[in-house]
Formats: structure tokens, C-alpha cells, sequence
């Protein structure tokens, strides 16, 4: 892989391991961000820590999820979020200011740094030539402490991009096009770096968008060079002294290739319940609308919105559609409301939403009962979008403006090319930080409300596992089935609280039965499928069953984050080694793993269970260092231990 910009980058970074695909590497951060949907947590397990203040380059809380404040569980929460930023030397984007992809590619992110995120979201920065993973904010907080970041060093797939997108079709319909041939599975260890005279064509928003969604892939992360364009968008907004070239040499080596002729795409839709259900919108055209949203972390930027707002511009939406806009950032509204388009948007009968994640995560702009909601965001998983019956498909800018209109999915390629006119990237954006609090480096009073808990703490892994099957699942488990977004996210800083809520969409009896089997000193284990832990990197979905007494979590296959999570809490994420064994599993049937800290101390590469006295066998695929984890009790135990003896020395 040498000679790729995704390599140069790591090798500047690397601390520990070799750049090889496949081990492990531990590599330095210098840019940290939050939300506060996961910053909550991460932030007091970096207290846990006991490190006086962040040790990154930067560090960024941003509050952009639970914004809605019904009741005083989330204006708690960002007062907390407030004062340990203060405190720890963290800056501060205050409620309102945008969501934090948007503006860290606005205002922080930098070329050929390295960004570790608590939002799987987070490679919407490999757009500006940046590796920007998203982790589980216990990774985060130890990075903000000055540790390294662990992960499987991936292999590249190079995507060459030639010629021009058409008028109507846009970088949404790129990503969902490579949806469409490599799927949300099988991507594990796994980054895209892009390349091509196209990227040329394609703005730092534009790119932005592709690298966002590059996230339902599955892949550790996607990245674009930073060339001429980077520059550009660095100049516009005032930060071109960060700037910096970095291309891949001529004879850099990749895993595979695929190219990709810009010129033959098609608007593209994301058909209910997966972002990989991908169709074009010409064989599906003519559905009947009742929602249209338009903003989230993929498409919420200036170009976005000056797309949508000038195909609206003089026209009236269809009356069976409800329409949603939010702008991606405070830089975005108020550049939209100087230059118009914001009056075109409320004068074409649009709803203007807040600057914040909102729709995308189910907190606030839900769908009626079996709705047709037509969305700009990433993700379309079943009930994400708050009505569980509702069908969300994801589609672009132009795709959704257009549809809004005419009252059902429509395909841009049907219009005059006359009604797309270009969209120029401004010479100078709107610079307005003033919502963006520096750090104090103060001894601040940190403010807790009664909704903010502890750290969650687990006990070291004991000699013997013995338990009950809790719960089968199949395929495509995401972390919002297990941990539901929405309303339910108010509670995260609370995990007795929002435990009570895990898999409640599948199993609604599933929390107060495993507490109990709990409180009665019997652990419990879960059954999935494939790509167990889909979606957002919410490390609640291996806290809050942790808190249950879950230890064992037994699948046909992990999603990268998830699975990381799962070992720093203290849960042993095993995968079958026969495939066929699933179905010879059953909810309600006992288990014992006997030795199980000697299976993981000796390295073994499988682990033994006997269930209902039968004997399986499973994949541990995990690290020394990861091994230690477990033994341990988590990451937590693991880190304070870790930095106490570095401390002693």
C-alpha cells in the first residue's frame, strides 16, 4: 500500500505496529470531536482517566443531537458539556452552532492530520485530505489523554473518478452508486482513497458527502487527495495556512481498483430499510411523497442548499408534502438568509428546521404512520426515523427538491437541464466563530445535573462464564435496534436509565429479563447474524447490555466499531466458526465457557462453549492487547492501569 495518501498520513502517525493490511497499528491523533449524543460518556470516562487536561492538538465538543429540550435531561447535559470543556481545555460549539461534521470541515479540520471521532459519521473530514475515523467515545477519551488509537490497519481500494456529473445528478448519487456495488457488508478492514481526473470537478462539500456515507460501507474510512480544491475551500474560509499538498506517488500500490465514468450516473435512491437497497430513481419514479428532508451531516452544506433552494425558487411545494430544511451549520443559515435563498425555501411553503442533526436521528420531523419520507441523510434503518412504520428513502438534493414539488419521487433527468444552474463555491464564506467557546484552562466548577451518572465500571473477567441464551436476532443488526436514537437519547448520560430501552423495538422484554438474570448472578449472552452492530458508533449498544450482565455476544459477523466497543466493555464479541451453528442455537438455552481467562490468555484462536452441554467452537478475533482488555474488565480498567504505572515509573 506504499505511496497511497491514506498511508503517508498513517506513517507520519504511526506509534506502534507495522503498516501492514490486516495488523494491528496504533496510530497518534491530533484532532478529537464529539457530540453531544456520545460526548456525554466520553467525557466522563476521560475524568475517569485523571488526566488534567487534553493532550491533542484540538479537541472539539460539539452539541448538535439532542438539541430538542423537553424536559431538562438534555440543557443538563450541555451545561456538563459546557463546563468539562472549560475545565479540560476543549472547545466548545454551542447549541445551534451546526452539526459537528459540517462545521469541523468549515472551521478545524486540517490536511494530512489525523481526526478520531465519536460518530461514525466522522470520515466526512477525509473530504478535505484528512484520516478521520470514528471510534466509540472510550477510544476517544483515551485519545484525548495522549494515548494511541488501535485498529486493524486496513487495505486500499483506490475509486477513480473520470469526467463530469450531469446536470441533476450530484455526489450523492456517486456514493449511493458505490452502495449499490459494494454494499454495507463484507468491507471490514477495509479504506477507500479516491482519485481520477474527476475528483477535480467535485468541490471539498461535494466530497465531503461521498466520504460521509462511506461510513455505511463499513470501511475504516474514505479519503480524497488534497490538491487545488482543498486549497481553494481553505482559502474561503480564511484557514488556507493549514493547507498543505499531499497526492499519492505514481507507483502507489492498491488492493483494487474501480473506476467509475461520472458522466454515466443516474439519480439514485436508497429504498427502505437499508442504504445499500440502492435503485435508480427512473424504476421506481412516480411513489407517492408525504415528507421530504433536506439537511444531515451528508447534505446539509451551502452547495446543498443553494442546489435545492434554486429549484424551489418561485415554486410552491405539492400540499400532501411536508417539507424540512436544516442547514448543516450557522455559516450555512446565515449565508442562505443574507443571499436570499432562505426566503425562497419559506416563500416555496418549506419548514426551516434547526442547524442539527434532528430528522436524521429521530429527535424531532418524524414521518405520519407508513409515511413516504424522501431524505437527504445516511442512514434509513427501520423506525430511525421516529414512526416506526414509516418507509424512509434516501435520495440527493435535486432528487428531493424536485420531488417536493410534484408530490412523488420524480427523476431529475425528466427536467430541463436549464433547471439545475451551476453552483460556484463562494470566494469567501461567512467566518463567524463567535458560538465556538475556546478553551478556559480553568479550574471550572464542572456542573452535573441529576441526569448525569458515572462512568460505567465492569468487573475483571471471571474464570468460568455460565449463562442463558438471552437473545437470537438475525442479519443486519443495527446499533439503533439495539440502542434506540430519538427520544430515547436523552438518557445517555444515564445508563441505568437507558438501559431499559435495549432492543426494545425487537424485544421489549429483553432488558428487565436479562437485569433480573442479573441480579440473580446469571451472565447472558445474545445470538446475531451477519454484520452485527450496523450503523452509528454509539458505544451504548455494548454499555447498556453490559450493564445487564451481558458478556458473551455470538455472531456470523461484527461491524468494525462495534466490535471494538464490545471488548472495551468487557464483552466477548465471538463469531462462529461453522456458520451453519446458528441455526442450532436457541434462545432460552444454557452456557458455560469453563477456563475462558485461560482460553484468552493462551492466544487460542477459537473459544469453546458448551451449550446445553453441546460443544461449539468460535472465533475470538482479537489482539494481545485487545485479549488484555477483556481480562481486565474493559478499556477503562485497562487505561487507568495502564497510566497509573506509567505515572508510578
Amino acid at each position: 500500500m506504499k505511496g497511497t495518501v491514506f498511508y503517508k498520513i498513517l506513517r507520519e502517525h504511526l506509534v506502534e505496529g507495522d503498516l501492514k493490511p490486516g495488523d494491528e497499528i496504533g496510530i497518534r491523533i491530533d484532532q478529537t470531536l464529539t457530540q453531544d449524543a456520545t460526548g456525554t460518556m466520553a467525557y466522563l470516562q476521560f475524568e475517569a482517566l485523571g488526566i488534567s487536561r487534553v493532550r491533542t492538538q484540538l479537541s472539539v465538543s460539539y452539541v448538535d443531537h439532542n438539541t430538542l429540550q423537553m424536559g431538562f435531561e438534555n440543557a443538563d447535559d450541555h451545561i456538563y458539556l459546557q463546563t468539562v470543556s472549560s475545565r479540560y481545555g476543549i472547545y466548545f460549539s454551542r447549541p445551534g452552532n451546526g452539526i459537528c461534521h459540517q462545521v469541523h470541515l468549515e472551521r478545524f479540520a486540517r490536511p494530512g492530520a489525523t481526526l478520531l471521532g465519536s460518530d461514525s459519521h466522522t470520515p466526512t473530514a477525509g473530504g478535505i485530505g484528512m484520516v478521520a475515523i470514528g471510534a466509540g467515545g472510550l477510544d476517544v477519551a483515551v485519545a484525548m489523554g495522549g494515548g494511541p488509537f488501535y485498529f486493524q490497519c486496513p487495505q486500499v481500494i483506490r475509486i477513480i473518478l473520470h469526467g463530469n456529473l450531469r446536470p441533476g445528478v450530484s455526489s450523492k448519487d456517486v456514493i449511493l452508486t458505490i452502495l449499490s456495488l459494494l454494499t454495507t457488508k463484507g468491507n471490514v478492514g477495509t479504506a477507500i482513497e479516491y482519485a481520477g481526473d474527476g475528483i477535480k470537478t467535485l468541490s471539498v462539500p461535494e466530497r465531503a458527502t461521498i466520504t460521509n456515507m462511506g461510513a455505511e460501507l463499513g470501511v475504516t474510512t474514505s479519503i480524497f487527495p488534497s490538491d487545488e480544491v482543498t486549497r481553494k475551500f481553505l482559502k474561503a474560509q480564511n484557514r488556507e495556512h493549514v493547507w498543505k499538498e499531499i497526492l499519492p506517488d505514481d507507483d502507489a500500490e492498491y488492493a483494487r481498483t474501480i473506476e467509475i465514468d461520472l458522466s454515466s450516473i443516474v439519480p439514485m435512491v436508497a429504498l427502505p430499510h437499508s442504504p445499500d437497497n440502492v435503485k435508480k430513481v427512473s424504476d421506481v419514479k412516480g411513489i407517492p411523497v408525504d415528507q421530504v428532508a433536506i439537511g444531515s451531516c451528508t447534505n446539509s452544506s451551502y452547495r446543498d442548499l443553494m442546489a435545492a433552494a434554486q429549484i424551489l425558487k418561485g415554486k410552491k411545494i405539492h400540499p400532501s408534502v411536508s417539507l424540512g430544511i436544516a442547514p448543516g451549520s450557522r455559516q450555512v443559515l446565515a449565508m442562505i438568509a443574507q443571499n436570499g435563498a432562505l426566503a425562497d425555501f419559506i416563500n416555496a411553503g418549506a419548514r426551516i428546521l434547526e442547524t442539527t442533526c434532528g430528522f436524521c436521528i429521530g429527535a424531532g420531523f418524524a414521518p405520519k404512520s407508513k409515511g413516504v419520507s424522501l431524505r437527504t441523510n445516511n442512514r434509513n434503518f427501520e423506525g430511525r426515523s421516529g414512526t416506526l412504520d414509516a418507509g424512509v428513502y434516501l435520495v440527493s438534493p435535486e432528487t428531493a427538491a424536485l420531488s417536493a414539488i410534484e408530490g412523488k419521487l420524480v427523476d431529475p433527468l425528466d427536467f430541463p437541464t436549464s433547471t439545475f444552474p451551476t453552483i460556484e463555491m463562494p470566494e469567501q464564506f461567512l467566518i463567524d466563530d463567535s458560538m465556538i467557546i475556546p478553551p478556559q484552562f480553568e479550574k471550572t466548577e464542572i456542573v452535573r445535573g441529576p441526569n448525569i451518572g458515572e462512568p460505567p465500571y465492569t468487573s475483571e473477567l471471571p474464570d468460568s462464564l455460565q449463562g442463558i441464551i438471552g437473545l437470537k436476532v438475525g442479519d443486519k443488526i443495527t446499533t439503533d435496534h439495539i440502542m434506540p436514537a430519538g427520544s430515547r437519547l436523552k438518557y445517555r448520560s444515564n445508563i441505568p436509565a437507558y438501559a431499559k430501552y435495549v432492543f426494545e423495538s425487537i424485544d421489549e422484554t429483553f432488558s428487565r429479563r436479562t437485569l433480573e438474570n442479573k441480579k440473580s448472578g446469571i451472565f447472558t449472552a445474545i445470538v446475531g447474524g451477519e454484520s452485527y452492530g450496523q450503523g452509528s458508533s454509539r458505544e451504548h449498544a455494548a454499555i447498556c447490555p453490559m450493564y445487564l450482565g451481558v458478556r458473551v455476544v455470538i455472531a456470523k459477523s461484527f461491524e468494525r466499531i462495534h466490535s471494538t466497543n464490545l471488548i472495551n466493555f468487557g464483552i466477548l464479541p465471538l463469531v462462529f466458526v461453522n456458520p451453519e451453528d446458528y441455526d442450532r442455537i436457541n434462545q432460552g438455552e444454557k452456557f458455560t465457557i469453563i477456563n475462558v481467562r485461560n482460553q484468552i490468555c493462551q492466544y487460542r484462536e477459537y473459544i469453546e462453549l458448551l451449550i446445553n452441554e453441546k460443544k461449539f467452537l468460535f472465533y475470538l478475533f482479537a489482539t494481545k492487547r485487545q485479549r488484555e482488555i477483556l481480562l481486565e474488565g474493559g478499556l477503562l480498567n485497562y487505561t487507568k492501569k495502564k497510566f497509573s504505572s506509567s505515572t508510578a515509573k
